[in-house]
């Protein structure tokens, strides 16, 4: 399906809406040339029937009557055409935010992020002059000059060989630099994206580009970067000022020999005035519209540009279901039961980078189990597996008898409360960031979850308390603070299943202290699976299991793995011997 097909079909009403603002500019379009026509009779009427002013008064009031309700429909066709184009825009940005949180973090960590960025923003906005300026534009070069030419032929048959032989031409010359302006849009496109890539890039690293001195080349990079852009935009506007002087030459060039040929007849006696006249005045409105298209060109391959990215972020397909259920959520407990994952398979890029290669654990309702093992063995991904970010190429699932990827995404969520290793916090207030896990949360039920957290002191210690801006990501904050934010979110959600991806390899001993403790307290009641980075936080679990290239090879009690596991011993030797 082509794209124009696809934008007029994102949103019922948005079509409505553009094919309504068609429909006044051609009937817009059509009292023009009828003004022209009456203006050709009063010409006519004055200059060779000799009449007075007194006598042209009714034509000259209804070309004035003309002109109104030209003006009224021509506004009318724009405030159309931009409610057409706020409803696609509308409806594509919901898509996109929904076909995201689909694909989920697996994808967008695969993106860049300014890239994502880029063109669910300028690249939804672009479609604005698509829509109100391009798309009615097309509509009209396809319907007036079918208008026009059926009112000249009623008029003068003999001036229509050139009407058919240079509207044409006008048509394949706009076509042959438009390919290069549809490219040259591409070009410029992707280099906005990417600028806006390596912006966020820069922004996000520039501590440590100024710890390495690498300021400087940066900064001589955005400035290559920029240059490099302004060039291809100067080159984009190049071609579209050639596109629309190519058809003002040519549309001029038809139109003189259109007078050449109308004055010819006229002075032979073969054409009377007043129609010589209307043939004169018609001839440029058959060119005009083809002049509007390309002049409305560079929107339209914009938009077409812009188009095709947002279409090949929805037509990404979804390893995962959807990330949102209309369904209701159901009254069952579901992850207060057992967990088995029964010989799971998982590959990522297209299986060329496996994950899981038979990966078989039971967790216990009620049970704290640890996985452990070396970087890439395989451990994020069995969290990933819970969270149902990625599903299984192989293998199955089962929370007791019920297979997990029979569950609804959103319902299963609700019985998981996740800690990430690095969890993300919104530029907002610290309340703001607890209330992610409850929106209701009353303020005894926060202090007594940020309490639980060890995250209460440090909070209170902030200058506006649990009212101070964190700063985009928790900038404002340590990474063990952010660690005990998220800490007291999980325990505002009361889910049966804790999934606790350690962060503490990168913490202080106070903070990985506080944070051990705030687990234990978490851990209460709950089925706990921690992704374990160091051996000391396994020790407090009930079951550990020990990867290796993407399955268990070893699982027991702590003290049982001490006295008898192989790989365990070897990793702990390792820890303590500060290789991990």
């Amino acid at each position: 399906m082509s794209l124009e097909r696809r934008l007029l079909r994102e949103n019922r009403t948005a079509r409505n809406f553009l094919l309504s603002a068609v429909f006044c500019a051609f009937l817009a379009t059509g009292l023009w040339l009828a003004f022209l026509w009456l203006a050709s009779a009063v010409i006519h009427r004055i200059f060779l029937g000799q009449q007075t002013l007194d006598q042209v008064t009714l034509l000259l009031t209804a070309m004035f009557g003309l002109l109104l309700l030209r003006a009224g429909l021509q506004w009318t066709s724009d405030v159309l055409a931009q409610h057409s184009a706020n409803r696609v825009k509308q409806n594509l940005r919901a898509r996109l935010s929904a076909k995201l949180f689909a694909l989920g973090p697996l994808y967008t960590r695969g993106e860049r992020t300014g890239e994502l960025v880029h063109t669910t923003t300028t690249g939804v906005e672009a479609l604005d002059e698509y829509m109100t300026q391009f798309e009615p534009a097309r509509w009209l070069a396809a319907l007036v000059p079918v208008l026009v030419f059926i009112a000249i032929l009623v008029l003068d048959a003999w001036t229509l060989p050139i009407l058919l032989f240079a509207g044409p031409v006008l048509l394949l010359l706009l076509a042959l630099i438009g390919g290069r302006a549809r490219a040259l849009t591409e070009q410029r496109f992707v280099e906005m994206s990417w600028m806006s890539a390596f912006f966020l890039d820069m922004l996000q690293g520039i501590a440590t580009l100024k710890l390495f001195g690498r300021s400087r080349e940066q900064a001589a990079t955005i400035e290559t970067i920029s240059r490099q852009y302004g060039n291809t935009t100067m080159d984009v506007l190049r071609t579209a000022f050639q596109t629309s002087l190519v058809l003002e030459w040519g549309a001029t060039a038809a139109t003189a020999l259109v007078a050449i040929e109308v004055s010819v007849r006229l002075m032979s006696g073969l054409l009377p005035f007043d129609r010589a006249l209307t043939v004169l005045l018609l001839t440029p409105e058959f060119f005009m519209p083809l002049r509007q298209l390309a002049m409305k060109y560079h929107a339209g391959s914009a938009g077409k540009t812009a188009a095709e990215h947002i279409y090949a972020i929805l037509d990404t397909p979804v390893s995962a279901p959807l990330a949102f259920s209309t369904e209701p959520t159901r009254e069952t407990n579901l992850a207060s039961r057992d967990i088995l994952f029964d010989d799971v398979f998982v590959a990522y890029d297209d299986g060329a980078r496996p994950a899981l290669n038979g990966f078989t654990l039971e967790i216990k309702h009620g049970q704290t189990v640890a996985l452990v093992g070396a970087t890439g063995a395989g451990k994020t991904t069995v969290a990933n597996l819970l969270l149902r970010f990625v599903e299984p190429a192989r293998g199955k699932i089962c929370i007791g008898e019920t297979a997990l990827n029979e569950m609804a995404p959103s319902e299963w969520r609700t019985q998981i409360a996740w800690v990430p290793q690095h969890p993300h916090l919104f530029d907002g207030t610290a309340l703001d960031n607890l209330r992610f896990a409850k929106p209701d949360a009353t303020q005894a039920e926060i202090y007594r979850a940020a309490r639980a957290a060890h995250a209460h002191e440090f909070i209170m210690q902030l200058p506006r308390g649990y009212d101070t801006p964190l700063g985009e990501r928790g900038a404002r904050l340590s990474g063990g603070q952010r660690q005990r934010l998220a800490i007291a979110r999980a325990f505002l959600n009361p889910a049966p299943l804790l999934i606790f991806d350690e962060g503490t390899s990168h913490l202080d001993a106070e903070s990985e202290t506080h944070i051990r403790a705030a687990l234990e307290n978490l851990k209460q009641r709950r089925t706990v699976l921690v992704i374990a980075h160091r051996l000391a936080l396994a020790h407090d679990a009930d079951v550990i299991a020990v990867m290796q290239n993407g399955r268990v090879v070893e699982s027991d009690t702590p003290e049982a793995l001490e006295k008898r596991g192989a790989l365990y011993a070897a990793l702990r030797a390792a820890y303590q011997g500060g290789a991990t």
